[in-house]
């Protein structure tokens, strides 16, 4: 770490150095020139103006140059320098020099290089404009006589401006010679640091290898004699000291495994490297390590596995396992009661992509919204305070959100603070099998209750198998472990002494190690594979070895071994492994009786829909098409005199008329609270990936804004104003429900929603004005002037607000007449598909009246006639209702 500081250190102060040099040059140049200048004007001119100005200059450059470098203040004394000559040196020596007839104009193009070569930023463009304005403003006055040059003859002028001509050149290039010279330098600092850093982060990595390694071979030593003594009849305090010497082994490795891994990130060695695995298998080992976990805090772990789900997929299988365990862990490790669920799911893309979805859902504490955008960095643990007596580095999430990236996915995170929350992985992979994998049964053999009833998964008492291994503790650990199963176990302590033991007799399987003096396990292996008369040949061959990535994995399976185990290893491992290589006919496998098996876990038939599409009770659309569109429902609420009640639940529109008939009762609609919607939202993500929320006009109710807030707890919840009431709502969000079922993206659904809003039109005619003055959204002056004069006020919704459109006269159906065909009279730029007609205290014959009059001016496919909820009826009163269209 200090090396690399050093090295910063060193390309922090080359750059500087190289841009006091160019400064100290171009200063040394300016200065050069000047006094060129100088005595150019002593020995040809005369000019007394111009000789002080320029002396001026040759005082003030080494001045300002000295104090510049000594305090590392290049940018300051450029920058005063460049003030010095524009505003003081150049317009003088313009003037008292000739004019456009002396060598000053040829100076200017040196002060855009000078400008251009040592500002930077907004200064340079301001230093740009600043010279072009004053040689534009000095041949202007020039021009048309408004300041006076100084007069030379012509011999002088043509000296003047060789001279200038000769100096600014010299100057040009012996710039653009220093500072090619400076680029190549900096190319050669640049370079050769690069390769020292590239050097270090080679021996980081050989480091942190080298130290997996070494700690992986004692922990293995560890942890599989410690599970020896768990299977013994021991004391229960015996057996709780042994389980406490497993978990820290456990987590000492997963440390070095984060540290290792966040390492070869940083450096940018990590690789992913992808094979083709089967899903289940790969399922089985990772719940199998995580529901034990659970058990022991007394939590529920649930599986849903899509049954539709390819049998077999092509990825990085080891990567994808380290995800989902950090993450199964974490949600374990913050969840003190309740339940932990993994669900897996697919979205099936072109030819043989597809991307499956991975969600982890805890009933855990939740994380705090501000805390979420820190949630993924590298040694920051959220909420420090709360948790600090949970265990673990702060690298688990850091690490897991790199892979993902690292395989072109995504991780979303939902949660609501004190309540829980949900991981949402979606991992884009290719599809090996399309078989079906099925109503998946996961087997497994562990047990709450191992060291009481364990029982060897299967006994092959007719098996030979060969151990290899330089550590001799390693070996005394795998014979332990397999010792119930009945094998019979050679074993040898050399890849030499291995070769020997395999051409005098035959092995069903081998296990060896990789890193052995002499001949290590891949060498080893390529001698038994060519063997002269070896009995051995075609023996499945298992690396057992403490190297752990998928780099490794690849490396075995490129050099032909036939199955792959890290150390630590336990015994649930080596038999898993060992019987899927043994002749069958040698296995005997003994069942498993375990009433807590984890095949229980996974629950059938449950998958997550791809995008939920959810609204407000005050979207009026009929209960048949909520229901066939499966639209989610969010209640407002409904305020009276004897108490609130969520609209359309526990109340109805026709029971709201009827007490809004005694005109000294008053009722008010409230959209729900920011909780209700985190409730409403978490609910849906257990049954959906993504939710779009649509909701009333935010002009028109505080829902909108409830809404959004609530969503900022959900990485995947989107809010969408609709800026429409009522049936204009529903229309939108019929829209929305149809495209979701076409497996169109949430982002490109809320793009499209915000244009198809605007071609939705919604209107109503209200009977009186009544009602509107007692929700107060009218003034009971009006109120009074409409109901005297038979006033029906037609009320457009414009830009999210209701606004009286115009004013119906006389009887009600009279009125009701005009306003179908004010509205529909332009009936050609009227979309056909539906028509949503919402009413509030009418009749049937009434009703259809009112369809009867639209079909007079359009004819729609169909026409859906709905009462208005509750929340909305309140604010209109009895016999009012709207047209609700959309335009092509």
């Amino acid at each position: 770490m200090n090396r690399f500081k050093r090295l910063k250190k060193v390309l922090n102060d080359t750059s500087r150095d190289m841009e006091e040099r160019l400064f100290i040059l171009i200063i040394f140049c300016t200065w050069t020139a000047i006094l060129v200048v100088f005595l150019a004007d002593i020995f040809l001119k005369e000019n007394m103006g111009e000789i002080i100005a320029v002396l001026t200059g040759l005082i003030f450059a080494p001045v300002v140059c000295f104090f510049t470098v000594k305090y590392h203040r290049i940018r300051l004394g450029t920058w005063l320098m460049f003030i010095g000559v524009i505003l003081g040196l150049m317009p003088v020596t313009f003037i008292s020099g000739g004019g456009i007839f002396g060598g000053v104009p040829i100076w200017y193009s040196f002060c855009f290089l000078f400008a251009g070569t040592l500002l930077h930023g907004r200064k340079r463009f301001i230093a740009m404009f600043m010279i072009a304005a004053e040689v534009c403003a000095l041949y202007y006055l020039s021009m048309h006589n408004i300041i006076q040059t100084g007069i030379h003859s012509i011999r002088v002028n043509y000296l003047d401006s060789l001279a200038s001509v000769l100096v600014v050149g010299i100057v040009i290039t012996v710039m653009s010679w220093f500072q090619s010279r400076v680029f190549r330098q900096e190319k050669e600092v640049a370079e050769k640091q690069r390769k020292e850093i590239e050097e270090l982060n080679k021996a980081q990595n050989r480091f942190f290898s080298s130290m997996s390694h070494e700690i992986r071979t004692p922990i293995n030593t560890i942890i599989g004699l410690d599970e020896m003594i768990l299977r013994e009849e021991i004391s229960d305090e015996v057996a709780d000291d042994a389980r406490n010497i497993k978990a820290a082994g456990k987590m000492l490795l997963t440390t070095i495994n984060d540290i290792l891994d966040m390492s070869k990130i940083e450096s940018g060695s990590m690789e992913i490297i992808p094979v083709a695995y089967r899903t289940g298998d790969m399922l089985s080992e990772i719940v199998g390590m995580v529901w034990v976990k659970a058990k022991e805090k007394g939590l529920e772990f649930h599986v849903d596995v899509d049954q539709t789900l390819p049998v077999q997929l092509y990825g990085d299988e080891v990567r994808i396992k380290q995800i989902l365990i950090n993450v199964l862990n974490n949600a374990i490790k913050y969840t003190s009661e309740g339940s932990v669920t993994l669900s897996i799911q697919e979205k099936r893309g072109e030819g043989n992509k597809t991307t499956v979805v991975y969600s982890v859902a805890d009933t855990g504490m939740g994380i705090r919204k501000e805390s979420i955008p820190y949630l993924f960095d590298a040694f920051k643990r959220v909420d420090e305070g709360k948790n600090r007596h949970i265990e673990g580095t702060g690298l688990g999430l850091a690490i897991v959100k790199q892979f993902i990236e690292m395989m072109g996915g995504r991780i979303t995170v939902n949660s609501v603070y004190t309540k829980g929350s949900t991981f949402v992985i979606e991992l884009p992979q290719e599809i090996a099998d399309d078989t079906e994998v099925g109503d998946l049964k996961i087997e497994s053999r562990h047990s709450m209750k191992r060291r009481e009833h364990y029982k060897q998964s299967f006994e092959a008492p007719d098996a030979h198998i060969l151990i290899v291994d330089d550590n001799e503790m390693n070996i005394k650990v795998v014979t332990k472990l397999l010792r119930d199963t009945k094998v019979n176990m050679d074993t040898a302590s050399s890849g030499a002494e291995a070769l020997d033991l395999a051409s005098k007799r035959h092995f069903d399987t081998i296990f060896m190690d990789h890193l052995m003096p002499n001949m290590d396990g891949i060498e080893c292996l390529h001698e038994l594979r060519n063997q002269a008369g070896g009995l051995n040949r075609e023996t499945p061959v298992v690396v057992l070895t403490a190297n752990a990535g998928s780099e490794n994995q690849e490396l075995y399976n490129r050099e032909g071994f036939n199955g792959y185990l890290l150390k630590p290893v336990s015994g649930d491992d080596l038999e898993t492994e060992l019987s899927k290589h043994l002749p069958p006919d040698l296995v005997h496998y003994t069942g498993d009786d375990d009433p807590e098996n984890v095949r229980d876990l996974v629950r059938k038939g449950v998958k997550k829909r791809s995008l939920i599409i959810s609204t407000d009770s005050v979207c009026d659309l009929p209960d048949s098409l909520i229901e066939k569109n499966q639209i989610e429902v969010m209640p407002y609420h409904v305020h009276t005199e004897e108490g609130y009640f969520l609209d359309g639940i526990e109340t109805e529109t026709e029971g709201i008329l009827a007490y809004l008939s005694d005109p000294d009762k008053k009722v008010h609609s409230e959209a729900p609270d920011v909780e209700e919607y985190e409730s409403f939202f978490a609910g849906l993500l257990t049954k959906g990936q993504y939710v779009i929320h649509i909701t009333m006009s935010g002009k028109f109710s505080q829902g909108y804004e409830n809404a959004t807030e609530a969503s900022g707890d959900f990485d995947n919840v989107m809010v969408v104003d609709s800026a429409h009431v009522s049936g204009g709502l529903g229309l939108l969000v019929l829209h929305a429900a149809k495209r979701a079922k076409e497996s169109v993206t949430a982002d490109s659904l809320v793009k499209e929603l915000d244009e198809v809003k605007k071609k939705i039109r919604t209107s109503f005619i209200v009977d009186t004005t009544s009602y509107l003055a007692r929700s107060g959204r009218v003034s009971q002056t009006v109120n009074a002037i409409s109901n005297a004069f038979m006033l029906h006020p037609v009320l457009v919704l414009k830009n999210g607000n209701m606004v009286a459109g115009s004013m119906m006269f006389g009887t009600r159906k009279a009125s009701w007449e005009k306003y179908i065909s004010q509205t529909l009279r332009n009936g050609q730029a009227i979309d056909p598909d539906m028509l949503l007609i919402e009413c509030v205290g009418m009749n049937v014959s009434e009703k259809e009246l009112v369809v009867d009059n639209v079909r007079k001016y359009v004819t729609f496919k169909d026409v859906i006639v709905e009462n208005a909820s509750p929340a909305i009826s309140i604010n209109s009163g009895p016999y009012t209702f709207g047209l609700i269209y959309m335009m092509k």
